[in-house]
């Protein structure tokens, strides 16, 4: 289900240093002087030293103030509809994320056979979407138990279990409020998704762990998950989503895949590169997925990447897809977990 999107709050003024040449700075801009600034005592002016300081002070600090504000109102601070209120909200967000990944990885380390139940888990929350209505997509409904008991969630219980228990953990800690399910599913799918690319990592340096760390660090996709990391703040639906949007992966066929991926705006390609959430077994779903013409290249494509040291093209392609699935019809609420935080009363800091 979709949900609004919030607005943030413009960032607060800082204090401006009046610049080396005011007037170059604001002269494309400013309009000119009406008058003639004088640094120097002359005609009809009959002043101290003092005086004459004290006034020039006061119209240079005038002159930055004004150059100042008009450099905070040109430079599109203002933003109606920023990502992040401030800062201070980015930096409280990104703590929390990183929190809650370290607890979902030790989650999966300690089951790993809840791997593939957990990247079913997160597709089945996400593909309920639909483009017609604008409802279903990655919010959460599947945690429900008439949507979780359904034939094509089948086994996917412990999965939610799991999640469920790292939820308690991520509450407790959390400053900002609860995890909402919607978002604690999709990030289970990317916590999996990297466990496996750093096994797969372990594997081609000969099971030594180390040495894998070190291949999946240089030639990884650790970085490509930037605009994943940003949709963080879905909204939980508090129905289940309609039933028969989504097929039994283990008992469709290759054209109803097809047909219910195309339904959501993906093709072969992203078919293809997310065939290790369609069932527990990912090469048995790449045999059947091979039989059809429209799907076989990239399963070829894919098959071939995994087997260089770096796994570009699988990486990539399926760190943009599951960002795509994961936002699904969704608008995210960029404040999300923020908290206020205590104001520094300055009258009272001793300097």
């Amino acid at each position: 289900m979709g949900v609004s999107l919030f607005s943030a709050t413009p960032p607060s003024l800082l204090a401006f240093v009046a610049p080396s040449s005011p007037v170059a700075i604001g002269a494309a801009r400013c309009p000119p002087c009406l008058g003639r600034i004088r640094c120097s005592a002359s005609g009809a002016i009959h002043s101290t030293d003092g005086d004459r300081f004290r006034r020039r002070e006061v119209v240079l600090n005038g002159m930055a103030l004004s150059v100042g504000f008009e450099a905070v109102i040109s430079s599109g601070m203002f933003v109606e509809n920023a990502n992040a209120a401030d800062i201070i909200q980015r930096r409280q967000r990104s703590e929390f994320l990183s929190s809650i990944r370290g607890t979902l990885a030790t989650s999966i380390t300690g089951n790993p056979e809840l791997i593939s139940p957990l990247l079913i888990l997160a597709l089945n929350d996400a593909i309920t979407y639909d483009k017609a209505t604008k409802s279903g997509g990655p919010n959460g409904s599947i945690r429900l138990s008439s949507e979780i008991d359904r034939p094509e969630n089948k086994g996917l219980s412990g999965a939610l279990n799991l999640l469920e228990a790292a939820k308690k953990e991520i509450d407790s800690y959390s400053k900002g409020g609860p995890i909402s399910y919607a978002d604690l599913i999709q990030l289970a799918a990317q916590a999996a998704v990297k466990d496996t690319f750093l096994a797969a990592a372990i594997r081609k340096c000969g099971g030594n762990v180390e040495k894998g760390k070190l291949v999946y660090t240089a030639y990884g996709s650790s970085g490509q998950w930037g605009q994943f990391d940003k949709q963080f703040g879905r909204t939980d639906a508090q129905e289940p989503d309609p039933e028969g949007r989504i097929p039994q992966w283990d008992k469709a066929s290759v054209q109803e895949m097809k047909d219910k991926f195309s339904s959501v705006g993906f093709g072969p390609r992203q078919l293809a590169v997310l065939s290790a959430f369609l069932g527990p077994d990912q090469l048995a779903t790449e045999s059947l997925l091979a039989t059809d013409p429209e799907v076989a290249p990239w399963v070829q494509k894919y098959q071939r990447s995994r087997e260089t040291i770096s796994e570009t093209d699988y990486e990539v392609d399926l760190i943009t897809t599951l960002t795509k699935l994961s936002s699904l019809g969704q608008k995210i609420n960029y404040e999300a977990y923020t908290y206020p935080v205590k104001k520094v009363d300055l009258s009272k800091l001793k300097l």
